[in-house]
């Protein structure tokens, strides 16, 4: 079976969002994810702001929590599994099965994103700024606390990857002599979504390190929600 066929299912739940046919919601997205992306620059600042973390630290802000360019992102991942041998071909299996794994961490951050929007544009149908008062109310009313739960547990995942796979030089190698048949194919979002993955971890020592400090600052936050405490997103960094 082809590394690449969970990626049919991935596309076909992307597809499935509420938000490509509803114009007022993908606004409404747009606004949480915005929100979501400075929120958690304001939650980690700590951590984001050491130089050998700003690399991964903006590969979480900007792919992970809400690309900019995730339809374009899609449409390749469809033309992927269309060419699934010449794929295979010309990117190392190991780089396909993490950055397969980031794409389904990533749809998930969308489709609980979604969520909150749609929450919102019912309780607020004028378009308000985003407080984080409505954001906490919409985690409880929508009861998100499991899934918001698995998505750590997957970016835990992710990070063992990140060192497990991407730190050999010989995959390097591979990956860098593949892009340029990667951009004659017209695969470039694709192939830069994974490449990025691989410039983060240059200056750090552990991938996973860093992952295990941003997951346990946001079960804080959760537990502070659910908690019912004051001012649940900012947290007291280590």
């Amino acid at each position: 079976m082809s590394k690449l066929s969970i990626l049919d299912e991935l596309v076909q739940r992307y597809h499935q969002l509420k938000y490509h046919q509803k114009s007022a919601l993908k606004q409404r997205l747009t606004d949480v994810q915005q929100w979501q992306k400075l929120r958690l620059q304001q939650t980690h600042q700590n951590l984001f702001s050491q130089p050998k973390n700003q690399r991964m630290a903006s590969y979480f802000v900007t792919r992970l929590y809400g690309s900019p360019d995730f339809d374009a992102l899609a449409a390749q991942i469809e033309r992927l599994i269309q060419h699934a041998h010449k794929v295979e071909a010309i990117i190392p299996g190991t780089a396909i099965q993490t950055g397969t794994h980031a794409i389904s961490l990533a749809i998930l951050a969308v489709e609980l994103d979604e969520q909150i929007a749609q929450a919102l544009l019912h309780h607020y149908p004028a378009k308000l700024i985003i407080s984080d008062e409505m954001i906490e109310s919409c985690y409880k009313e929508l009861n998100q606390h499991a899934k918001r739960q698995q998505q750590l547990d997957m970016t835990d995942q992710l990070g063992q990857y990140l060192d497990q796979y991407l730190r050999s030089r010989m995959l390097h190698v591979a990956f860098k002599i593949a892009k340029p048949l990667a951009y004659k194919h017209q695969f470039h979002t694709a192939y830069d979504f994974i490449a990025e993955g691989f410039s983060a971890l240059k200056p750090m020592s552990s991938a996973t390190d860093f992952v295990k400090k941003f997951t346990t600052q946001e079960r804080q936050v959760l537990t502070h929600i659910q908690q019912g405490k004051a001012r649940p997103f900012q947290i007291q960094a280590d």
